[in-house]
């Protein structure tokens, strides 16, 4: 392999007889990770030796690590959240969008920035704008149709920084540029992208950024972060949390109630957010994709994809061109005649782990991955093209692991 990473699966516990290229659906916890959560889960044994200074350190020491992940300047703009359906649902609350006015959405984007902007809609009057893809053409076109959609009514444009369901890029600064010329906040889930390849809030400019930990940030489950811009920076939060009031670090003192809330996006925490297990364990992996740097993982990424891209054509699977999918998470088109039953029971067989999405067999490689979990991926595929039909429609399609 050219790349100047080399693999990371020292790291983690994966099986041998496990080729895992599913980061996509759930990261693996980090051997580092896993010790730091248990070290914190180990604490409460004795709670004496938990100080109200620990309520804080770690929580603002797992901003520091994310703002320097996404090159934001500014640690305090990083609120803790426990997902991203959190974080969205925060942002709509201050949101104003009213009648006549509308949301503009990607066709089949992921339901968590969904949900919060239908519900919005039908609170306010407003609508829901979903773009497809021009003739149902993942390509650059598909920008243009996002763009031509944003008009003087729209309120917010909510999408995803590459597409959850097979890794189609977008231009995000065209869109970004086009949201801003009609005063439009940009809101961004980068779930699927930060960690994996390079995110720049500085040049990206959204209003909020979102990122689920236990995907691409290898953390664990029910701990996320998220990045405000100044329009939302001064917002109303979901909860009325103690630890986001001004003084909330004087424990003595929080008998004198304070309106007044801390500086920046730490009013929109969570309740409980300093977690003694889940943010030191995201914390200890974060510190793990600063050190390989997402630059150098999107590289390495980028080389097991196109291993597998001209094999999987010459069995009959789609695959899109380098530019028109993501280094780590790129889908797979079944060939016509194979049933998607089939191919992933061939899959489970051969130990292959991936994920089936919408009409894609999404393949998300990481840094514990190698040649030979390409080389088995393109295998399993092959074999299942030569032996497996597709069903007649009535039959339907079952479907791999939830989201």
């Amino acid at each position: 392999m050219s790349s100047d990473l080399r693999c990371q699966r020292a790291h983690f516990s994966l099986p041998d007889d496990v080729h895992y290229l599913n980061c996509a659906y759930m990261g693996p916890l980090p051997r580092a990770a896993e010790e730091a959560g248990i070290e914190g889960l180990r604490a409460k044994r004795c709670p004496a030796s938990i100080t109200p200074d620990d309520f804080f350190r770690a929580s603002d020491g797992l901003r520091s690590r994310f703002a320097k992940l996404v090159g934001a300047p500014d640690p305090s703009r990083v609120a803790i959240v426990p997902s991203v359906s959190y974080g969205v649902s925060t942002v709509a609350r201050n949101t104003r969008l009213g009648s006549g006015r509308n949301v503009v959405v990607v066709h089949e984007q992921f339901p968590s920035n969904v949900y919060p902007w239908r519900r919005l809609a039908a609170e306010q009057g407003g609508a829901v704008r979903v773009v497809r893809p021009p003739g149902g053409k993942r390509d650059g076109a598909w920008t243009d149709a996002i763009a031509g959609q944003i008009d003087a009514g729209t309120a917010v444009v909510a999408m995803g920084a590459v597409h959850w369901t097979d890794g189609t890029p977008f231009g995000l600064a065209a869109i970004r540029n086009r949201a801003r010329d009609v005063g439009a906040a940009f809101v961004l889930d980068a779930t699927q992208t930060a960690g994996a390849a390079p995110i720049d809030v500085q040049a990206l400019q959204p209003d909020a950024l979102l990122v689920a930990g236990y995907k691409f940030l290898l953390g664990p489950y029910s701990v996320s972060l998220a990045y405000f811009g100044d329009r939302y920076l001064e917002g109303v939060p979901l909860e009325e949390g103690w630890a986001g009031r001004r003084g909330s670090r004087d424990f003595r003192g929080l008998v004198d109630y304070a309106d007044e809330y801390e500086p920046g996006a730490v009013r929109f925490d969570v309740g409980q957010r300093s977690n003694f297990a889940l943010v030191p364990a995201l914390s200890a992996s974060l510190d793990l994709i600063l050190k390989w740097d997402p630059a150098r993982i999107s590289s390495y990424c980028r080389v097991l994809s196109a291993r597998v891209a001209a094999p999987l054509r010459e069995a009959g699977f789609g695959v899109a061109s380098a530019d028109l999918r993501s280094p780590h998470l790129f889908g797979v088109g079944l060939p016509t005649g194979v049933a998607a039953a089939g191919v992933q029971e061939c899959l489970v067989q051969r130990g292959v782990s991936v994920s089936f999405r919408g009409a894609s067999i999404r393949v998300s490689p990481f840094v514990y991955n190698t040649e030979d979990d390409m080389d088995a991926l393109v295998d399993a595929l092959a074999a299942a093209a030569q032996t497996r039909k597709r069903p007649s429609p009535a039959a339907g399609v079952p479907v791999a692991q939830p989201s």
